[in-house]
Parts: structure tokens; sequence; C-alpha cells
């Protein structure tokens, strides 16, 4: 996707005086509208709307407090008074889920937001200065790269020490690779454009160049990789719940909903299968969602 502006550049300022085309200003509305002629990027936009409505009216959705316990309530199967069934520690499962939805999405939201900001900045300034600078923050991205992103995020927890919080840094770091990678290939194109040579000749600050033309052109991938990396993030930060490196009780986190009922997996599955369901319908809306954006934001895919 191209934003470039018909730009005329003013001695004065040092700055373009944009004149868009016509066809920027509908750029958004055909994106929509593409989004919307996927049937499966609307499958995904839908089940995005329902888990934040779900969050927003937890409260009001859930029948029981997500963390009442009632022991002589424990390992009951879903009935008419508990949706989902019970927990060990007769926990209302459904009551749980609503609840867990809201700590997912802020764990997706916080995990990205570190690694876009974190990556965004490193692939900009490695891609723009280039030389000594590029060579070296790429260098440690390769090593970041060079360690499976699980075990990473494992070693990170481990030195921070195991919580909710320290959980959502440790999958922000993880994924900062791949935000600065791509952001990188993407100034690398853009920074050698005729509009930014003629930004530079009229002495335009690096700064300006940097943030003010060159990443608004680069904007349709970071987007893209910021719908995508919200279902990683919740993945990760689920495995590390479930290895008691995460969110810990009575937290209703999802990840935590499954580690605590492996034991019961044979005699009450309900336990261990609605929260799977929960993380498996989370990470498939915004996969789905994730590709219908890269295919409408894609030039190269348009009819």
């Amino acid at each position: 996707m191209s934003l470039q502006p018909d730009s005329t550049p003013d001695t004065d300022t040092g700055t373009f005086n944009n004149q868009e085309h016509p066809k920027t200003n509908n750029l958004f509305k055909e994106s929509f509208l593409r989004i919307l002629k996927s049937k499966t990027s609307v499958i995904g936009l839908c089940i995005i709307i329902i888990l934040l409505l779900t969050a927003l009216l937890a409260p009001l959705i859930a029948t029981h407090s997500p963390t009442d316990q009632s022991i002589v309530n424990r390992y009951q199967p879903p009935s008419v008074d508990h949706w989902l069934g019970t927990d060990e520690l007769g926990r209302d499962i459904f009551s749980r889920i609503v609840f867990g939805t809201r700590i997912s999405i802020q764990i997706g939201v916080i995990a990205v937001g570190i690694s876009m900001i974190v990556g965004v900045t490193l692939g900009s300034i490695a891609g723009y200065f280039g030389r000594w600078i590029d060579m070296i923050i790429m260098r440690v991205i390769d090593i970041m790269l060079a360690f499976p992103s699980v075990l990473l995020a494992i070693a990170l927890v481990t030195i921070l020490g195991p919580s909710l919080r320290n959980a959502m840094i440790a999958v922000g770091i993880v994924g900062v690779p791949q935000f600065a990678r791509l952001v990188r290939s993407s100034v690398l194109s853009v920074k050698e454009t005729e509009y930014i040579e003629a930004s530079k000749a009229i002495g335009a600050r690096n700064l300006r160049t940097l943030f003010g033309h060159i990443l608004p052109n680069c904007l349709a991938p970071i987007i893209v990789q910021m719908t995508l990396g919200i279902g990683t993030a919740i993945l990760d930060a689920a495995g590390l719940s479930f290895l008691g490196l995460g969110a810990q009780p009575p937290t209703p986190e999802w990840g935590a909903m499954l580690s605590d009922g492996r034991a019961a997996l044979q005699n009450a599955p309900w336990v261990v299968a609605f929260p799977g369901v929960a993380i498996f319908l989370f990470v498939l809306g915004f996969n789905l969602f994730g590709d219908g954006l890269r295919d409408a934001l894609d030039p190269k895919l348009k009819d």
C-alpha cells in the first residue's frame, strides 16, 4: 500500500505541502469495503466484536463471581446453575471465562504494544541510518531470533519473577524481532523513493523525514502484524500461565485455568475443554481478521 501524496517542497519550512490525490481520500474506505467482501475477515471481525462486548459487559454476563469458591460444588458438570460446570474449587467456569476475556485482551494489547513500540523504533533506525547502526541492531535481533520464542519468554519471566505483568513484558520482548525486521525492510524500500530524496535535498531533518514521511507509508504492514501478533501473544501468555509463570491464582486467566484443570482431565474434561475453546476462538478471530486485513491493504491483490 502506498500513502505517498503528490507533494511539492516548501523551501521556507523544509516540509512538503501535501496535495492529496483523489484516490488517497478513498484509501481507507476501499480497504474497509475489501474487508467486508472477505467472508473469513468478516467472521474474524464478528468474533473480535463479541469478545470485546463480552469483556466490556462481563459483570452483566457472568452468572457468578469468578473467584467465589464452593467446595461442595466442585467438579459439577454443566447444568442450569453452572452453564459450563465448576472447577476443582467449585468456581463457576463460565464466569471465569467471561472475566478472563478482559485479561486476554489486556495481554494482547499490552504485549503487542511493547513489541510494536520497541520493534518499530529499532527497525526504523536500522533501516534509515544503515551502516554500523544497522549492523549492531540487526545482530541483536538475530541473537533474539536464535532462541525459541517460548524458551526466551520463560527465561525472561524467570528473571523478572512469575506474574501476569512480567509475562506480558516477556511476551512483548519476544515479539520485538518480528516488528523490527518488518519495519526495517519497509523503511529500506520507502527511503529510496523520490519524495524522500527531495525531502533530504531541501534540508529536512532526519527525524522529521523518518517519522513524518517514511513511517506513515509503512503503516499497512505494521497494522497487519499488530493484528496477527495479538493471537500469538495470547498463546504465548497462556503457555506461560500453564507452566505457572504467568497469571497467579485466583486470576481467571485461560492458560492458568488449563493448568489447574489438567489433573481432572479424565473425570471432568469440561474444566479444560471450555478454556481451551475460548483460547482457540480468540486466536482464530484475530488471525482471520489479520489475514483479511493483509489482503485488503495489499495493492498487489486489488481487483
